[in-house]
C-alpha cells in the first residue's frame, strides 16, 4: 500500500494571514505608509465629525420633513451661507447620504432586525400620529399608505445610527493624529492597534434614538433594545461601505439583460477595499465628493507629498483616494483582529487552527480587493 499525505491547499493570500498572526497589519509598514495614513485619517476625521453632526440633526430635526430645503444647514441658515452652499464651497453631506442608503439596503445587525418587528411600528406609528395630528391632508395619506411614513421613519434611523457609529470613528481618527505629532505613533501596527482599541472600547456603547414633538420625547430605538456600537453599526458599515457597496453609474451597466451587476446583493464587491481610484472626479462617482471634502483638511505635511508628485496637483484627487484605501485596509485589519476568536499569539494549536480558519475567510473575500495594488 502507498501512504499519501494530504497537504493543505496554500492559501492565495496566506502572506497576509501570516501577517495578521504576527501582529502586524494588511498594509505594509514603511514609514511613507505611515505618513500618508495617519494625515489622510487626520483629513477623514475632520470631515467625519462634520458628517456626523449632519447626519444626528437631520434624524433628531428633519424626520418626517418631505421637502427639507435646509437639512444640510444644521440649524444655522443665513444668506451667506446659502450662497456658499449654492457655489458648493461646502461640506458634500451628501455622501454621507449615500453611505446611510447603502448601509439602510444591505441592511445586517440588530438595527436592520428590528426595524421589522411590530414593537418598531407601534413606536412608529405612535411619532406619525403626534407629528401629523393637526394635519388632515397626512393623516389620509398615511391611512391609504400606511407603510410609506414607516418606511421613512426607518431611514430616520439609520441617519441617526450611522451619525452615532462616524462621532466614535472621528475621535478615534482624530486621536490618533494627535498622538502621532507628539512621536507616539510611528508605525502601521501601532495605528492598527489604536484604531482597534478605540474599536474595542467604543463596543458596547448603547445606540439610541429619540425626536421631541412639542413638549413630548418619542423613543423609536430605545436603550433597552439593547443595540451597541460595534455588532449593530460598525460590523454592518464594514460589510456595506467597505466590501459591498453599490456599483457607480456610468461605470456598469444596470440594464438586466447585460449581467453586469450580480442578482445577489452578497456578491456585491463594489465597497471601497475594491474600487479603481482612477474614475474619481468623474460623473456618479459619489467618493469623489468624500475626496473632494478631504482635500480641504489635509495636514501640511501629506499636502507636500501630493506636491512633489509626478502630476503635481493636478490628481489630487486620485492620490488621495489611493491613500484613503491604504487607510481603510489599516481599519479593517483592526476590525479582522478585533473580532478575532482567539488572541493572535495563542499557543493552542486548536485555537491557532481556529484563528487560520477564521483569517481564510476574510482573505477569501480580499482576493479581488485592491489588497496587493495598496502593497505594490
Amino acid at each position: 500500500m502507498v501512504t499519501t499525505t494530504n497537504n493543505r491547499i496554500r492559501h492565495p493570500l496566506t502572506e497576509f494571514i501570516q501577517r495578521l498572526q504576527t501582529g502586524e497589519a494588511l498594509l505594509r509598514d514603511t514609514p511613507e505608509n505611515v505618513l500618508e495614513v495617519v494625515g489622510i485619517l487626520k483629513s477623514y476625521g475632520v470631515v467625519l465629525d462634520a458628517y456626523s453632526k449632519n447626519l444626528i440633526y437631520i434624524a433628531e430635526n428633519q424626520f418626517l420633513v418631505f421637502f427639507p430645503f435646509f437639512k444640510y444647514f444644521n440649524g444655522e441658515i443665513s444668506f451667506q451661507k446659502l450662497l456658499r452652499h449654492w457655489w458648493h464651497d461646502r461640506i458634500n453631506f451628501e455622501y454621507a447620504e449615500y453611505c446611510m442608503k447603502a448601509m439602510f439596503w444591505h441592511g445586517g445587525g440588530g438595527l436592520d432586525q428590528y426595524l421589522d418587528t411590530k414593537d418598531f411600528q407601534q413606536r412608529a406609528k405612535a411619532v406619525i400620529a403626534a407629528k401629523f395630528q393637526n394635519n388632515p391632508i397626512m393623516m389620509g395619506i398615511n391611512q391609504l399608505f400606511p407603510d410609506f411614513l414607516i418606511e421613512q421613519l426607518r431611514v430616520c434611523c439609520y441617519y441617526s445610527g450611522l451619525g452615532q457609529f462616524w462621532r466614535v470613528m472621528a475621535d478615534i481618527f482624530l486621536s490618533l493624529s494627535d498622538l502621532y505629532d507628539q512621536g507616539k505613533i510611528k508605525s502601521i501596527p501601532q495605528v492598527v492597534n489604536h484604531i482597534k482599541t478605540g474599536l474595542v472600547e467604543a463596543a458596547h456603547k448603547p445606540i439610541t434614538y429619540s425626536v421631541k414633538i412639542k413638549d413630548k420625547v418619542y423613543e423609536i430605538l430605545p436603550a433597552s433594545l439593547g443595540l451597541t456600537f460595534l455588532a449593530d453599526t460598525a460590523i454592518p458599515y464594514v460589510e456595506a461601505v467597505f466590501f459591498r457597496g453599490t456599483p457607480f453609474p456610468g461605470t456598469v451597466s444596470y440594464n438586466a439583460q447585460a449581467y453586469q451587476i450580480p442578482p445577489d446583493q452578497g456578491r456585491f464587491q463594489y465597497g471601497a477595499l475594491y474600487a479603481d481610484p482612477l474614475p474619481i472626479g468623474g460623473a456618479g462617482i459619489p467618493p469623489t465628493l468624500l475626496m473632494q471634502d478631504m482635500r480641504h483638511f489635509l495636514p501640511e505635511y501629506l499636502h507636500e507629498v501630493y506636491r512633489h508628485s509626478l502630476r503635481g496637483e493636478d490628481d489630487l484627487r486620485v492620490k488621495i483616494c489611493m491613500t484613503f484605501q491604504k487607510s481603510m485596509f489599516c481599519v479593517t485589519t483592526a476590525a479582522i483582529l478585533g473580532l478575532m476568536p482567539y488572541p493572535a499569539d495563542t499557543q493552542d494549536p486548536q485555537e491557532q487552527e481556529l484563528n487560520r480558519v477564521y483569517l481564510e475567510k476574510w482573505m477569501d473575500r480580499l482576493q479581488t480587493s485592491r489588497l496587493m495594488d495598496v502593497n505594490s
